[in-house]
């Protein structure tokens, strides 16, 4: 045996110090990768839609409304069955309805706390005892592991489990036990959560769902466009604070910024409002339609036209400062005719749909007057010094990254970048061209450095790549050939607003490109699929999620309300269990009181896009490779104590 080797299995002995120990382990292993994998759930461009969100999560797309049917079958009414999916979903709130209701509340406990125990089993079922136990919450662990162990077939401790169950009711801890077993069925109804990009911008609880994913059990994030840009924010970078201050402002969101991260924008608002005190901004009116005073619609207007300024402006510097980034053709404030009226892009001369700019000097369009400055400062200052924006923020670099590789699918938000024949592109990062997954890991290189780097020079290009990230052409969160926000807002013509596609669009279906794509990631183009999101899904007009016969899986289904005319309906999900990919296309939540109050669920269609010939196990996974390379250094390690060459260390 060599010195490296036993050095190694020396190291191993410590954590099993007997062959007994090392034979258990074995064992245990052995037996846990002939279990049933775990179910993944996918989930892309939520765009701040809590509510919806939340919701799916709880009823799992619909997976515990089959369990409650897989296990009472006829024995239930639908009614009873919707009843108690309701309460699953939404414990403490349905509870409150319905003890106000009822006139015999233990009565009431005495029938639901058997039923969720049974529909908890059946969840339990792909687990080990062990990582049910794992699961259960602490003030109820030993009550719900002796009631899951009932049989039911048997007489000898009936009196036993009755007698638990009247204990719970008589000391008043009933409602406890509901909602444990309610969250414990939710919990064990997804094994691992995938967050494939958008949790910010446009709907209004970013934070919140933040929160949640914080203290969710298993889950991993591919940063999204909208993700990163808040990224930068929160580092001081002032494209991106630009951007998402406008944004919120855009959409009657600054109760985000202010609310929720405590982020004083009463100096901004002082000075939109006089700078542009009689102006219209007749090019600026807000996204959707958020319920706000006149007065705060005019706030949300004057603010976001500031603001769109200072962009354009603070733009105009990084571009300069940035040439290798390509974006020279962006600064558009430059090419401002002011007499005339006009612009000119891409060589095109455009008439303005809004022509009052207060704040911008022509002979020196990019400079910061000394106000605007002072709002940046201060918005720098704010971002930079909110703890919670930073914690949720450090939770991204933690459970993020730019791209990810699970159980033979591929992950990223939006696209790899190609060439119009299909190659794959070559973008250039700081002097150096990357292209394809080499690219991928470099800028994820680069983003980390923004947060980690202690060289001020490095710490600055990540953060100036995080901007790049949010809306360059190379961008693999971006994929397209501009971001057209100076057009937007200022020039009426559709023409001029155009922002093409990357042609990694142009390819789903060709099967030669995905395999080209799957090689340069290391993964089997027979087997891998591609998840991804980042461009709605038109299923209004007919458009398929499903692409290339199952190797791409587009899902962003409009989760954010403000695409759910484009999309024609509220959000995909994706679920992929043992047996098989199901895609679940969601219609709108009404809300959650009408959830509780009316047992009204979100209408989901399941389409099934994958089905296994045999059951998918654990030994079939990442997770299960990684259990027999663990086995295989056991087994080395047992061979070693048998010959003694390693000693046992304790029996």
């Amino acid at each position: 045996m060599e010195a490296t080797e036993l050095r190694y299995l020396e190291l191993l002995s410590r954590l099993f110090p007997s062959a007994a120990k090392a034979s258990a382990e074995i064992i245990n292993l052995s037996a846990i990768l002939n279990l049933p994998k775990g179910t993944e759930f996918f989930a892309s461009d939520i765009h701040g839609e809590y509510e919806a969100f939340s919701h799916i999560l709880r009823n799992g797309s619909g997976s515990i409304r089959l369990k409650i049917d897989d296990v009472f079958g006829d024995e239930l009414s639908s009614e009873e069955k919707r009843s108690l999916a309701t309460l699953i979903y939404y414990p403490r709130e349905k509870m409150e309805l319905v003890l106000s209701q009822v006139d015999d509340p233990e009565a009431w406990y005495g029938v639901m706390v058997p039923r969720l125990v049974a529909v908890c089993k059946r969840a339990a079922r792909k687990y080990t005892r062990s990582r049910v136990r794992k699961a259960l919450p602490k003030d109820f662990a030993y009550i719900i592991e002796e009631l899951m162990t009932e049989n039911r077939h048997g007489v000898d401790k009936q009196a036993y489990y009755a007698a638990i169950i009247d204990a719970v009711i008589r000391t008043d801890r009933g409602g406890a036990l509901i909602e444990a077993l309610c969250l414990l069925i939710q919990r064990l109804a997804i094994d691992h959560l995938h967050i494939v990009g958008d949790i910010y911008d446009r709907g209004p609880y970013p934070h919140v769902i933040m929160d949640a994913l914080t203290e969710y059990h298993s889950l991993d994030i591919q940063w999204g466009n909208h993700d990163i840009v808040w990224m930068g924010a929160a580092l001081g970078q002032r494209g991106c604070i630009a951007h998402v201050v406008r944004n919120c402002a855009r959409y009657g969101n600054l109760s985000i910024l202010e609310d929720a991260y405590g982020i004083n924008i009463l100096p901004l608002a002082s000075f939109a409002l006089d700078a542009y005190r009689d102006d219209p901004c007749v090019a600026f009116g807000l996204k959707g339609n958020p319920e706000l005073t006149p007065q705060e619609l005019e706030m949300n207007v004057k603010i976001q036209k500031a603001m769109a300024i200072i962009q354009f402006k603070v733009e105009g510097a990084l571009i300069d400062e940035n040439p290798d980034f390509g974006l020279e053709d962006r600064k558009l404030l430059g090419k401002i005719d002011h007499g005339r009226g006009t612009v000119v892009v891409d060589g095109i001369e455009y008439e303005l749909a809004d022509t009052v700019f207060p704040t911008v000097d022509p002979a020196d369009p990019y400079r910061l007057t000394p106000e605007e400055e002072e709002v940046m400062q201060r918005l720098e200052q704010a971002f930079t010094g909110c703890e919670k924006l930073q914690r949720h923020m450090r939770f991204f670099l933690e459970a993020g990254s730019l791209y990810k590789i699970y159980n033979g699918s591929l992950l990223f938000h939006a696209c790899v970048p190609l060439n119009a024949d299909g190659t794959l592109k070559e973008v250039d990062v700081f002097g150096e061209k990357h292209k394809g997954r080499a690219l991928y890991d470099v800028m994820e290189h680069w983003v980390r450095a923004a947060f980690n780097d202690p060289d001020p020079e490095r710490a600055k290009r990540g953060r100036d790549l995080l901007w790049y990230l949010w809306l360059g052409e190379g961008s693999p969160l971006f994929a397209k050939s501009k971001m057209a926000t100076f057009e937007l807002y200022l020039i009426a013509d559709k023409a001029a607003r155009k922002e093409v596609k990357n042609a990694f669009y142009s390819y789903l279906d060709d099967e030669a490109v995905l395999a080209g794509i799957f090689e340069d990631f290391g993964l089997d183009p027979e087997t891998s699929r591609i998840v991804c999101g980042h461009v709605p899904v038109k299923v209004k007009d007919g458009e398929d999620p499903v692409k290339c016969n199952g190797r791409v899986l587009t899902i962003d289904g409009g989760f954010s309300k403000a695409y759910q005319p484009t999309t024609g309906i509220a959000g995909y999900t994706l679920i992929s269990n043992s047996y098989g990919f199901v895609l679940a296309a969601h219609e709108p939540l009404e809300s959650t009181r009408a959830a509780v109050e009316n047992e009204l669920d979100i209408h989901s269609s399941r389409r099934v896009v994958e089905r296994v010939e045999r059951r998918t196990l654990v030994a079939d996974t990442d997770t299960g490779a990684l259990l027999k390379r663990q086995i295989a250094d056991l087994e080395q390690l047992l061979a070693a104590y048998r010959r003694g060459d390693i000693a046992e260390g304790g029996k």
